[in-house]
């Protein structure tokens, strides 16, 4: 596996790739790996001739009082992890590179970006597309692939790809989960014994609400009202907020009448966790 830093490198070798006629999958993360980005290595190797993971925690899409500083790194323990999984180029920018000294350009999805975790994390979806486009013009993707976990993030960047104009198709893979039902995410590390054995209540949820809707529920007043209780009954959890959306177009559901993106988040202790699930058109996640 090749390692490279330089952005100048990396386009040389994705134009290298694409004279050869191979295809590229590329899996953006901001490291810390888990089960859950081992599983979309594993997807792009399947799917394409070469696959490159970047590693870049970016701080244009964390606001000024949450966690960059803090975010949990092990550079080296990712690197071991993804020559293991046989991941072809590791890309490894800095933030000077990424953004030098009088940069000043940005990408927003008008709409998108303010409902759901954009309400709570104002400028967080701008600072994501930015990136994402940024390295998709670096690394030349065929298809790129993300978790189902940051759904609002997938519908996000599928709408930026489509109105640009973008040839790569982006894939939402499904959530990988603890055995409690906890969705993976780096940010689990920041959870004590105790808050981590409230965390699954967004699962329980979910399931609840799953649950509800397969027995013929489809308003979502109802849906929600019965998760928001069940979440008030654990003393650590706080929540953030709790939607019924179109998975589409993230516009709210007074009933869902055909499909629908149930999203939520909560903070478990002073950690902020996401979680989802789609319902309708036998949908599973």
């Amino acid at each position: 596996m090749k390692v490279l830093i330089g952005i100048p490198e990396m386009k040389a070798a994705a134009l290298t790739l694409k004279a050869r006629g191979k295809t590229i999958g590329l899996v953006p993360t901001m490291g810390s790996l888990h089960e859950g980005h081992l599983s979309l290595v594993r997807e792009s190797r399947r799917r394409c001739d070469a696959t490159v993971v970047s590693i870049f925690i970016n701080p244009i899409q964390f606001g000024p009082k949450e966690d960059l500083m803090r975010y949990p790194k092990d550079f080296e323990h990712d690197r071991a992890m993804l020559a293991a999984e046989g991941a072809d180029i590791l890309f490894y920018p800095d933030a000077g590179a990424m953004y030098p000294e009088g940069y000043k350009t940005y990408v927003e999805v008008i709409d998108f970006q303010d409902r759901l975790c954009g309400e709570s994390r104002p400028g967080h979806f701008r600072g994501v597309c930015t990136v994402v486009l940024k390295l998709f013009n670096i690394v030349l993707p065929d298809l790129a692939f993300f978790g189902q976990k940051d759904a609002q993030q997938a519908i996000i960047l599928k709408k930026m790809a489509g109105d640009l104009n973008l040839d790569v198709k982006i894939e939402a893979m499904p959530i990988v989960r603890e055995a409690d039902g906890l969705a993976m995410s780096s940010r689990n590390t920041y959870l004590n014994a105790q808050e981590r054995k409230a965390a699954p209540i967004l699962f329980s949820s979910l399931r609840e609400a799953r649950s509800l809707f397969e027995k013929g529920e489809r308003r979502a007043g109802i849906l929600i009202g019965r998760m928001k209780a069940l979440i008030a009954t654990e003393p650590l959890a706080r929540l953030d907020y709790v939607e019924i959306v179109n998975p589409w177009t993230l516009a709210p559901l007074d009933e869902i009448n055909r499909e629908g993106l149930i999203a939520m988040a909560l903070f478990v202790g002073e950690t902020r966790l996401i979680d989802n699930t789609l319902v309708g058109d036998e949908r599973k996640d």
